[in-house]
């Protein structure tokens, strides 16, 4: 039997590396256990798949992530230019995913008021038509309040990194790669970046702001979510297509409010028309599948980190090669 002055002496000698262990750091990203919990514990709220691999190391991705010497600024690269086509009244906007790679983003330098970190930020613009743009947007590990209803409905995809979106009334959004983000017209609370974020933006500049009741939330849509199972089939009526005619197509606009749709949309292989489509933005997750404009007949080719923008009443050819999957933003 381990004698009590033993005891005493273990407990005597650990007792200072505890209180080192959780004594208060500055400058470094939210307890990774607290977050971790809270994200994953959102996303075993709604039904759906599996976890997917990429969130069973989650927690130590955060608890890996240390704060470190600021972010340097992006190495001067040839950008890649956005491949567009246009006609009198239609056409499209396409880019590969190197378009938004962090050598070719612009720095905006750091945020002139945060309360934790140094965040800084990096965006590229693809498109923007008055109403309707996109984009990117990049930025290191910090923290701001944000009391100023948000002009405009943004809808984001996680490319890579950690966050945190607070409403006004201290209700918390955790998100990670792989996630869609909403956050609609008027909304005002708090942002957090907990490891380095990298999204792809669409923005809705719709007028009024179009959400009901006393707080304005954001909402957090995840991968899992995505899944086969949370789909239904939209074939005869398409969100984004109208009719995929014989081509199997299934979707879930999980957000649908006013001017503004988003939601997840997937197609097995075929081949259809589009005769008048909507205007909307879309990121590729999963196959492959051209786009024809039928004005003139260029073609572009979409795989898996490409995001595409089509104007409303764009009018062409979908072939599916491969099945496909994309998360999308509609702007009525």
């Amino acid at each position: 039997m381990v004698s009590s002055a033993l005891t005493t002496a273990a407990i005597a000698a650990i007792t200072p590396l505890l209180a080192t262990a959780f004594s208060p750091q500055l400058q470094v990203a939210r307890p990774s256990t607290t977050l971790g919990a809270s994200y994953l514990e959102s996303l075993s709220e709604t039904p759906g798949n599996v976890v997917p691999t990429q969130y069973k190391n989650y927690l130590d991705s955060l608890a890996s992530a240390q704060a470190g010497p600021a972010v340097a600024a992006p190495a001067a690269a040839a950008p890649v230019a956005a491949e567009s086509t246009s006609s009198e009244s239609t056409g499209f906007c396409h880019v590969p995913f190197e378009y938004f790679h962090f050598d070719n983003l612009a720095s905006k330098g750091p945020r002139p008021v945060c309360d934790w970190g140094t965040p800084q930020d990096w965006s590229r613009k693809l498109a923007d038509d008055g109403v309707f743009r996109a984009g990117t947007w990049y930025c290191s590990e910090g923290g701001w309040e944000s009391p100023n209803g948000k002009g405009v409905t943004e809808v984001f995809y996680m490319v890579e990194g950690h966050g945190m979106l607070g409403d006004s009334d201290g209700r918390q959004h955790y998100f990670g790669p792989g996630d869609m983000v909403i956050i609609p017209k008027g909304h005002t609370g708090r942002w957090d970046v907990n490891t380095p974020i990298h999204k792809v933006w669409a923005v809705n500049a719709h007028e009024n702001v179009e959400e009901s009741g006393p707080i304005i939330r954001v909402q957090v849509d995840h991968y899992k979510d995505f899944s086969p199972e949370c789909l239904t089939d939209t074939s005869a009526n398409d969100p984004l297509y109208g009719n995929t005619g014989s081509v199997a197509s299934a979707s879930n606009t999980f957000y649908d409010v006013g001017p503004t749709k988003v939601g997840v949309w997937t197609s097995e292989p075929g081949s259809f028309e589009v005769a008048s489509g909507v205007r909307q933005w879309y990121h590729m997750l999963e196959g492959t599948m051209f786009i024809t404009d039928s004005s003139d007949g260029t073609s572009k080719r979409c795989v898996a980190g490409d995001t595409v923008m089509l104007p409303a009443g764009w009018s062409g050819y979908v072939d599916v090669v491969e099945p496909t999957k994309k998360v999308f933003t509609v702007a009525l």
